[in-house]
């Protein structure tokens, strides 16, 4: 079967990336973000960029938006009927503005809306992806829809929108960001585009995230990252995901964990798992992990635990803790989620394209794991 490599969406990056809006005066603009992003100026900010424009904002996003938040925001802008929707924030607030896009549409029959995306987050690369993650909060779970009609028209990367972001937002949403390359070059779907893109993100995470760690306003840092971010979106787009993504929509969406946090603290778990019974092909791909992370000697199984070695330091050096006791998650409260996580994780889309598909045994001995 023939594979596919995206062309879209055109992608506007580096300092002054914002101007990209000029193209939108005498049009219909609808914003779609958060309170914060409304409150603290910045999706007032984004009119200068077009001035004659018309703009109505749907500022009501929260984190893991759901049904709700999607019928809200349609709901807000059905008499407007926009002919462009501007995604502005972090990756919930892309998230919705996706779902958003495609409930009016079904609304509108053939008025088709572009999309812009303007992530203000390093981290989820949803700005190029053909993916959202919703939220339904009574079964505590989290659902990744596909569809291409969820990939944006247009990502505008500008680094001065990160600059404001917290310290410790910075590390979970980078850590998401090498999750999703080292899934992505692991993943049954890898390909050779998307293994470029995979590579190259890695190493500028491996390289930039400790810089903003260290000092919140390195902006070439800052910018590094941001283009990680999308380039890891890129890559998984095309790849797909695997496990730890699974199990992270699960135990997030169960324990409201934040998603980058839990992706780290799953991360080099689950390297060890896919090493258990690896495919030649899959252990040559973490052997390159390893040396793109700078381990140059040793035999592959040496290469692969001095890589998983790398990622939980890593983790300790940025404080995020490795099981979810140290997290201060209540046993009392998991244990009685134990079989939903188990289903949920074997249900997950991403799950499928795990370089080794688990069996509910193995998903119950990583919950063993990671509960600590």
């Amino acid at each position: 079967m023939a594979n596919s490599f995206f062309s879209s969406p055109r992608v506007y990056f580096g300092n002054g990336a914002l101007t990209a809006l000029n193209t939108l005066n005498d049009r219909k603009v609808a914003i779609v973000t958060d309170a914060f992003m409304v409150s603290s100026g910045k999706a007032a900010a984004l009119c200068a960029h077009m001035p004659r424009a018309t703009v109505s904002v749907y500022g009501d996003v929260r984190p893991d938006p759901d049904i709700d938040i999607l019928k809200e925001g349609a709901a807000h802008f059905k008499a407007f009927r926009p002919d462009v929707i501007i995604a502005l924030g972090g990756g919930s607030s892309l998230d919705a503005a996706k779902g958003i896009k495609v409930t009016l549409e079904e609304h509108y029959q053939q008025h088709r809306i572009e999309l812009i995306a303007i992530p203000t987050t390093s981290g989820s690369g949803s700005e190029v992806t053909s993916y959202a993650i919703i939220s339904d909060p009574q079964n505590g779970r989290k659902y990744p829809l596909v569809s291409q009609a969820l990939v944006p028209d247009i990502a505008i990367l500008d680094p001065q929108l990160v600059l404001s972001v917290p310290r410790h937002i910075a590390v979970d949403t980078g850590m998401d960001v090498l999750t999703h390359a080292i899934e992505a070059l692991v993943s049954t779907g890898a390909n050779d585009f998307s293994d470029a893109l995979a590579e190259k993100a890695i190493a500028l995470v491996w390289r930039y995230l400790p810089q903003v760690y260290s000092n919140e306003q390195d902006i070439c840092a800052r910018t590094h990252m941001h283009n990680a971010s999308c380039m890891a979106g890129m890559a998984f787009n095309s790849a797909g995901l695997g496990l730890v993504h699974g199990m992270a929509h699960a135990l997030g969406g169960m324990l409201h964990i934040p998603h980058g946090k839990i992706n780290a603290m799953l991360l080099p778990l689950l390297i060890e798992f896919n090493s258990e019974q690896a495919s030649a092909q899959t252990t040559e791909r973490y052997v390159k992990l390893g040396k793109i992370l700078g381990i140059e000697q040793g035999s592959a199984p040496q290469i692969i635990a001095q890589t998983v070695a790398k990622i939980r330091a890593l983790n300790q050096h940025f404080g995020i803790p490795a099981t979810l006791k140290a997290l201060g998650t209540d046993s009392a409260m998991f244990e009685p989620l134990r079989q939903p996580l188990v289903h949920a994780t074997l249900a997950d889309g991403c799950t499928a394209s795990n370089p080794r598909q688990p069996t509910e045994q193995d998903i119950d001995r990583l919950l063993t794991q990671i509960a600590g």
